[in-house]
This record gives C-alpha cells, structure tokens and sequence, in this order.
C-alpha cells in the first residue's frame, strides 16, 4: 500500500480519537441566532467527517463583490447579549481564538440562508457583514485561507471565528481544536458600470430594488449598493411605504444594470422612468 494512503489513513484515524476529546473545541457554532439549538440537530456533538477534503474541496473561493444577504444582517439579541453588525468590513483586521465546526452543522441552513457545507471554504463571525470575504492567517504556523464568511458564530467564550472542517484542516489545526488566528476582510474592487454621457432627449430611468416601512433599514442598502456597484442610490416615499431607487441611468445602462442586478440574487428590480 503506497505509504501516502497509510499516512492519511492514519492522520484521520487520529482525528477522529481526537474529535471525542476536542468536541468542546468544535462545538460553540450556533447557526441560527434567532433559533433554539435544542432538537435541531441530530447530533449532540459535533463530529471529524468520515474522509479527508478532495484537492477539488482545498480550493479557495475568489473574493468579489457580492450585495449582502437579505438574512443575518440585522442586529440581533443572544444569551442577553446585543450584536451588532458592522455596516463596512472594509480595513477590518482582528486577532482571536478560532475554532471549527463540522458534521453536527453539515447540511442545515446558516445565518444567511444558505445550507452548511463542511467542505466548503467559510466561516461564522458574530459581526462581520454577510457575506465577506477574509483571510485567515494560522499564527502558529502561519499558514493562511480564504474564507466566505456566510454565518454567525461562535458564542463560546472569546472565539473570533468558526470555521469549516475544510478550512481548519487547511490551517492545520484540528488535532488542537482551537488556534490564535489573525482575520483580514478582503475586498477586491467593483467592476465599475459603463458610463456613457446623456443625450439631452434621451429618457432616463431608476431601478426600485425594494419598498419598505423600514426606512433606516432601506437606507443602509442604499450606502451598501451605492459602495457595491459605485451608482447613485436613494430612498424615496411613496403611498406610506418607502422605496429604494438606484439611479438615475440611460436606456442601456439601467439594462446593464438590471442583468448584474438579478445575476447577484436580487429579484423583482424594475425600472421606472424620470418624469
């Protein structure tokens, strides 16, 4: 048996004697803020998987721009704690305890509505805007990762971030469980729209992308789009509600925009001439 496969036979085997002591370590992950843990999950403790991460599985999302996720960016209220999310992860930098979760998680939905994939590049952080991107550098080793951070946790104690098996593994810390970690946001600049000058008879238009009471919450995705796509946004009232209007564009770039738009998940924008 070629002795790489009994290496990593015997690295796993390790691991998952190792799991049964550290499953305190893994465990402090609440995927869910608003939702009881009690009865959700089909494990009482989290658990190693029962293989090691594909080459596929070891690779690294590319940072880029996303608009941010329509759960798990409000804050919240948890074990008599208020959390509040940091409206621009742009310049955040931390040094913390990381630690990570796996099996018990694999497949329930996270903080933003997306569904757990312990295999995957991502991460829970109790503040940082959902989505975002950060760098996770390994200070004992200093062996580093791009992570997507798409949930919130963990709430043990003073731990700075959860990770995926996948990324831990990569970091080389799971036979410890935790590690002092250095966390870096990424953000890579925002393809900007094509801009061409108006015709004085050319019509212009806004695209509505929301209508709301919630005139606070509408205007802080107004700042967030405006930064995320570098186009005018504003709030406007309209029959008691509140709606959100990005704009004014040309005939052309109000389409360009829309496809970006809907290409990014945000659906029901549509476009409403200037009088």
């Amino acid at each position: 048996m070629p002795s790489v496969v009994v290496a990593h036979r015997l690295l796993l085997l390790g691991m998952m004697l190792l799991s049964l002591v550290l499953v305190q370590g893994c465990s402090s992950h609440s995927a869910q803020p608003s939702e009881p843990n009690a009865g959700r999950y089909s494990q009482k403790y989290d658990s190693i998987p029962s293989r090691l991460p594909s080459p596929e599985e070891l690779q690294e999302p590319q940072p880029k721009t996303e608009v941010p996720s329509r759960q798990g960016n409000r804050d919240y209220q948890l074990f008599g704690q208020t959390w509040r999310i940091i409206p621009d992860a742009r310049g955040y930098r931390a040094t913390g305890t990381a630690s990570w979760y796996g099996e018990k998680f694999h497949g329930h939905l996270t903080s933003n509505g997306e569904t757990y994939d312990m295999y995957s590049m991502s991460a829970a952080h109790k503040t940082l805007p959902l989505p975002t991107y950060v760098r996770v550098t390994n200070v004992a080793n200093q062996r580093s990762v791009v992570v997507r951070v798409n949930d919130r946790g963990p709430f043990h104690g003073d731990r700075l971030i959860d990770l995926s098996y996948v990324a831990a593994y990569k970091l080389g810390m799971l036979a410890t469980g935790t590690a002092q970690v250095e966390i870096e946001a990424l953000h890579p600049d925002a393809d900007q729209l094509i801009t061409t000058p108006l015709a004085a008879a050319e019509p212009r238009y806004y695209l509505q992308v929301h209508a709301s009471r919630d005139l606070q919450r509408l205007q802080q995705e107004a700042r967030r789009l405006a930064e995320i796509y570098h186009v005018p946004a504003t709030t406007q009232p309209n029959d008691g509600l509140h709606r959100l209007l990005l704009g004014p564009f040309g005939e052309a770039q109000a389409a360009e925009l829309i496809e970006r738009l809907k290409a990014d998940g945000l659906r029901g924008v549509f476009r409403l001439q200037v009088p």
